[in-house]
């Protein structure tokens, strides 16, 4: 009995460490998500989503795909969905064929570049070119450390600036627009680097990474062991990336920016709750154009997939600011 009662003990002291440090490795070294057969669809042929696609690494490797409208004009289901959207809502739009800017699309943790291939193609559809990129961690990219834009930040002006060298475009007008973990590297972007650019859009992103694993961390085991649970990983994720998870502020950074900014998130979102959302919004400048935008019953995973036309709405932003 004494030994049983011993080897219990035992794992039960082993359990938290053991979660932290799986915790902190997800975090920092995320599962890469694989192609999926919608990727394998739009790649083999990309003219039937109406955009011209080109596939480029950047001089550090990074890989990236770029989208351009169609050069007859042709578009997709999908932006002819979002051209009428906007003809309703009474947005001048330009010719199908004619690019206005550009816009730097940033993915989410555990996503990568052709999950925003079929976002790409509402963009294409009414007047930009975008550039897609894949994140240390994730995708195709060789590096293997995720840090929430802390060191990730060059990568989005970098992307736009050697798209632009190699296909021979001006890289401005330009915008950028981020999800989730992509929102964070957003900011990071626009606050760190001398890009100008003209609009921004986040969608579901974190005011600060510690919250956001505070929250996760809660909701599976309840306040008081999820804290505990906090308090272990933020040590093993520092020693993983050579980063304080609390580097990854956002919240501290928006303050600095000076374009207009859209903020989306889902009000029933678990993974990063609306009230992070909220407080990121509230932070920005008062001096600057800001939109906050509710969509209501989207979680985190389905924030773009619900009936809410959010594709419209950052599609009138986009064009109301980046030309």
């Amino acid at each position: 009995m004494k030994r049983k009662r011993f080897v219990l003990g035992a794992v039960l002291l082993l359990v938290p460490p053991l979660a932290a440090w799986l915790a902190a490795d997800q975090l920092a070294h995320p599962t890469r998500r694989p192609l999926q057969d919608y990727h394998h669809e739009f790649l083999a042929n990309p003219a039937a989503h109406g955009v011209l696609l080109k596939s480029f690494a950047c001089s550090d490797g990074t890989p990236c795909l770029m989208c351009e409208p169609l050069p007859d004009g042709q578009v997709g289901k999908r932006g002819q969905v979002i051209r009428e959207q906007l003809q309703k809502k009474n947005i001048a739009l330009p010719p199908p064929a004619k690019i206005l800017g550009t816009l730097v699309l940033v993915h989410g943790r555990r996503g990568r570049k052709e999950d925003y291939l079929l976002i790409a193609e509402r963009f294409c559809a009414i007047g930009f070119r975008c550039v897609l990129l894949d994140l240390p961690a994730h995708g195709d990219h060789p590096g293997t450390t995720a840090c929430y834009g802390v060191k990730e930040f060059h990568l989005p002006a970098m992307a736009l600036r050697e798209a632009a060298a190699k296909f021979g475009f001006d890289p401005q007008p330009a915008g950028i627009m981020g999800m989730s973990m992509g929102g964070a590297v957003s900011i990071q972007a626009v606050v760190k680097h001398e890009v100008p650019w003209r609009a921004m859009v986040l969608v579901s992103t974190f005011d600060n990474l510690d919250n956001a694993v505070r929250n996760q961390a809660a909701s599976m085991l309840g306040a008081w062991a999820g804290a505990g649970l906090r308090s272990l990983t933020g040590p093993l994720f520092e020693w993983k990336t050579g980063m304080k998870i609390e580097a990854a502020n956002s919240i501290a950074l928006v303050p600095q920016l000076k374009c207009p900014v859209l903020v989306a998130h889902g009000t029933a979102d678990r993974v990063i709750p609306i009230e992070c959302g909220r407080r990121l919004y509230a932070a920005l400048p008062a001096d600057i154009e800001k939109r906050w935008i509710e969509i209501p019953g989207a979680d985190h995973d389905n924030v773009l997939v619900t009936d809410f036309p959010i594709y419209a709405e950052m599609a009138g932003w986009m064009l109301r600011h980046v030309p």
